[in-house]
């Protein structure tokens, strides 16, 4: 990708946006980086952006930013129906997604990991899985550093490990993994994207210019991925939890072999033991699809079976994802607060017996509650709302038959809500964050929040 000269308008000052514009003005291009917020709205020191010369334009986005653009990219929090976008496409400006800008400046193969659930253990542990492959292995995408910066930090001779969301998928075009993976569809994001035919499209995107030099890993337990098949031009795999395949990753158990309850790959006609579900390092069924996943891409870029079983029982998974925080009284304290959805609110809450005293609500994705409140029904004692949900959420709950004297409202205060668990909790019960919503009401984000719980809960 030549930038030498070149009018570069970048869309969104946010972490994917800063990349791509420090990236094209350090490859000699003119850039403007523009955001529809004012500079007092947007928490981030823009020194270092005025520093390199780059050109900071804030508020209203009219259509004389485009006058001499050569291209633009978007920040993935950027929708492509903006009006001003919408204005390039008219006039012919090429438009990009800053993982587009990722993939051109790659020199390495890219692994790439999405799903509505489960992307940022799974391409976690991806990471450290590829680290026993190669020298040189890079993190990025939808988890907190941006994957053009990757891409050159890497450099040749490594591999990328990238977290793909549907919303980084929504302007790209030429976006080629070497090898990628779905984990799950359900419904999410619908109020950017619309119907899920349109957010699965999106997730679709991360394979549709791979070809039959390249890898599609895909999950054999959701119905709506496995039919996927289908529409790949690659080599398909499968993964599945819950029956033995003919070829991929999958939970095997076979008496004659001495084999029970054990993570396996199929390849070529041969079975490579990995480790046990009891040895694995992430509990949870939701965890050992994302193992088997991350396993079976790894396996694909040349992994070693042997090197893939160290990694898998050593792992013990990442930070706001059930993760312990502290025992009080007899009470465990777990934030879970990445469960911005109703489906991975579910298997947050299927790790545990039963007995939960869940922490839930934030910003409403308006996504349907049924399947979310029958588990609720089924394993919470106490149901403490927060945000912008509470008063849907209670509602809901209140028509599926949860018991209302067992319904608590914490109004937008996170510390009310760990101090009505804690006068309410004895053992052997469990305080869960697993807010089942976004988190813009109250947080600029769901590592804030969760940050937020465990600050409270070790200050009890």
């Amino acid at each position: 990708m030549d930038f030498k000269n070149k009018k570069i308008l970048v869309i969104g000052a946010g972490i994917s946006g800063f990349a791509a514009a420090k990236i094209s003005k350090n490859f000699g291009a003119e850039v403007i980086l523009s955001d529809a917020k004012s500079e007092k709205d947007i928490k981030f020191d823009f020194s270092e952006m005025k520093n390199l010369g780059i050109n900071l334009i804030f508020g209203p986005q009219t259509e004389n930013l485009l006058d001499g653009v050569d291209l633009i990219i978007l920040s993935p929090a950027v929708p492509v129906k903006i009006p001003i976008v919408q204005a390039a496409l008219k006039k012919n400006i090429p438009v990009i997604s800053e993982v587009e800008l990722a993939f051109n400046l790659a020199k390495s193969p890219i692994f790439a990991v999405t799903g509505t659930n489960g992307k940022t253990t799974t391409t976690t542990l991806l990471g450290l899985l590829l680290e026993t492959a190669f020298e040189k292995v890079g993190v990025g995408g939808n988890i907190g550093t941006a994957l053009s910066e990757v891409a050159i930090e890497v450099g040749e001779g490594g591999a990328i490990a990238a977290e793909i969301s549907s919303y980084q998928m929504e302007a790209t075009k030429n976006f080629k993994p070497k090898v990628s993976a779905i984990l799950n569809v359900t419904p999410d994001h619908l109020k950017r994207h619309g119907t899920m035919e349109i957010y699965q499209d999106m997730k679709e995107k991360i394979f549709a210019q791979e070809t039959e030099n390249d890898f599609l890993v895909l999950n054999y337990d959701d119905e709506l991925v496995r039919e996927i098949k289908n529409r790949a031009k690659c080599k398909v795999f499968y993964f599945s939890r819950k029956i033995e395949l003919d070829e991929g990753a999958f939970l095997m158990s076979n008496e004659e072999l001495g084999i029970r309850n054990e993570l396996v790959i199929k390849f070529g006609g041969k079975i490579f033991e990995l480790c046990t579900i009891d040895e694995i390092g992430i509990k949870g069924g939701h965890n050992v699809e994302n193992a088997l996943a991350a396993s079976m891409t790894a396996f694909l870029g040349g992994a070693k079976p042997e090197k893939i079983s160290e990694v898998l029982k050593k792992f013990q998974g990442v930070e706001h994802r059930i993760e312990f925080v502290r025992e009080i009284d007899g009470v465990k304290y777990y934030n879970d607060s990445k469960a911005t959805n109703t489906d991975s609110a579910i298997k947050a809450m299927e790790t545990f017996a039963g007995n939960i005293i869940l922490i839930a609500g934030g910003d409403d994705k308006l996504t349907d509650l049924t399947d979310f409140l029958k588990l609720v029904k089924e394993r919470v004692d106490y149901l403490i709302l927060v945000g912008d949900a509470a008063e849907r959420f209670k509602k809901s709950a209140l028509e599926n038959g949860f018991d209302a004297e067992k319904i608590l409202e914490a109004g937008y205060s996170m510390k009310k809500a760990v101090e009505l668990a804690k006068n309410i909790s004895h053992a052997p019960q469990v305080v869960l964050l697993s807010p089942a919503c976004a988190s813009f009401d109250m947080y600029d984000n769901f590592e804030e929040r969760g940050k937020d719980f465990k600050k409270i809960v070790n200050a009890v």
